[in-house]
């Protein structure tokens, strides 16, 4: 893969794997602060080259801006300076973003990523206006965040590609189902001379997302199983396509968790089944999800720990303060 070239104000390459890390909690819905170390701990050990902060699978809708700035000084007091570390300003104005996004530049994030307005109707200059001036109000490299499922807008090519020219973004964290959209977005970016690195938050393609030509994926499964995406990078990253799929087709495998529970919000579904696998590797302490988010049922656990076991992703020792190979970032 052709590496990209560095983009608006020197920004720190995000490229490779880049998982957005979940918030571990305690059963009474605070921050559990100590899986929450030994969380980013072993996805540093596992070779990851990035964290991504306050995101979607970070639970960050759900927390006060206090909450996502003690959350952060957790993550970048765990990662040492070892990875670069972007960090989600999500929230409903241009302004709110700015004065949020300070604070996690002023806590060590390296770059902030935010998304289209929320809750407001803009239309797709006023769009470009929020981005704008949001990159003015912060002195770090600000990404976009394309995510239609939940902010219920697209970040269209052109706009994209303008903000791109005028340096207002550094890159895009694609998460938008819309597979020929970033395709045409892929090639618009080389064509203008990679002043953007996209990552796809697609883990269950990413095989394809790299061979496409992204600079890197945003797995929330790699919480629960950060090598075999590293795995994965490295294979792409030498031609080696047929080891790529192979490694795909088994994260996929894994990735059954998520069909497991019934019946529960798209968050409790996927949030839940990482945080049920991540308490069942020893990675973390509680499966506690933010409020009011329902937890998963007996049965669902279950199938997740059956899955787990079939492709050997359980600590060989629970329950005597071992953790087995989860978090020492031992291959799986």
């Amino acid at each position: 893969m052709k590496e990209p070239s560095m983009s608006a104000s020197s920004a720190p390459l995000f490229t490779g794997v880049v998982p957005p890390v979940a918030t571990p909690l305690l059963p009474d819905g605070g921050v559990d602060h100590a899986s929450l170390e030994r969380l980013v701990d072993y996805l540093v050990t596992s070779g990851i080259h990035g964290l991504f902060a306050l995101g979607s699978t970070g639970e960050t809708a759900y927390f006060t801006d206090d909450q996502r700035v003690e959350i952060l000084r957790t993550i970048v007091s765990a990662g040492g300076g070892r990875v670069p570390i972007i960090a989600g300003a999500i929230d409903l104005t241009s302004a709110r973003i700015a004065a949020l996004a300070r604070r996690l530049v002023e806590t060590g994030a390296d770059a902030v990523v935010t998304t289209a307005p929320l809750y407001t109707l803009n239309s797709p200059a006023e769009v470009d206006h929020h981005f704008r001036a949001i990159a003015a109000g912060v002195d770090a490299p600000l990404w976009a965040y394309d995510v239609p499922v939940r902010v219920h807008s697209k970040l269209g090519l052109g706009l994209l590609m303008d903000l791109a020219a005028d340096s207002v973004i550094a890159g895009v964290k694609d998460s938008s189902g819309d597979d020929v959209g970033f395709r045409r977005l892929v090639a618009a970016n080389r064509a203008a001379g990679h002043p953007l690195q996209l990552l796809t938050g697609h883990e269950i393609v990413v095989d394809a997302m790299l061979l496409a030509g992204a600079d890197g994926v945003v797995p929330g499964f790699a919480n629960v199983e950060a090598t075999g995406y590293v795995r994965l990078w490295d294979a792409a990253g030498r031609g080696d396509w047929e080891a790529a799929r192979v490694e795909q087709e088994r994260l996929n495998r894994a990735f059954e968790i998520v069909f497991q529970p019934q019946g529960l919000s798209g968050d409790a579904t996927g949030v839940g089944a990482f945080k049920a696998a991540m308490k069942a590797r020893g990675i973390i302490d509680h499966a506690t999800m933010a409020f009011p988010t329902q937890a998963l049922d007996e049965v669902a656990v279950e199938r997740i720990h059956g899955i787990l076991a079939e492709l050997d992703l359980l600590p060989s020792r629970v329950g005597d303060g071992t953790v087995g190979g989860a978090v020492s970032g031992r291959a799986s």
